[in-house]
């Protein structure tokens, strides 16, 4: 079954990161009943980003936080955009690397049939580099998986 040309999740999920101004686009995720999320966090330890996204998309009601497959599908989502914003290498401050990031976290079916399930989406958009102002670049990140 294909996917819905005008509901693709990571597309979406990037959008509402990117946007200046998420307000229209969270409308229109509420409208095709998927479930959304944004936020923020600054670190020099991936345990963190992980663990700001995690408490986000659970305290927004993007995932249950008593399923543990909602959690697990949202760690690997997260360890996948995490693969984009390092180059694959999840180190940061070990490595003298700090990083500033908002992310968004959308929830939904992208696909014509109902049957395919839910699937969430993880974009991550901001900045990493040395841990001194003004000597980062920017990154960006997405991350999807089945729930």
């Amino acid at each position: 079954m294909a996917l819905k040309t005008e509901q693709r999740i990571g597309r979406h999920a990037t959008l509402l990161l990117l946007a200046d101004d998420h307000r229209e686009l969270s409308q229109q995720t509420e409208q095709i009943g998927w479930k959304s999320c944004l936020g923020k966090v600054g670190s020099m330890e991936s345990q963190k980003v992980v663990a700001a996204i995690e408490v986000a998309a659970k305290q927004q009601g993007v995932i249950s936080q008593e399923l543990y497959r909602e959690t697990h599908a949202l760690y690997h989502a997260i360890m996948e955009a995490l693969h984009g914003i390092t180059r694959g290498q999840m180190q940061l401050g070990s490595v003298m690397r700090t990083v500033g990031l908002r992310f968004a976290v959308v929830r939904g079916n992208p696909y014509e049939d109902e049957a395919e399930g839910e699937w969430i989406a993880v974009a991550i958009y901001g900045t990493i580099g040395a841990p001194v102002r003004g000597l980062e670049h920017e990154t960006l990140g997405l991350g999807i998986n089945h729930i």
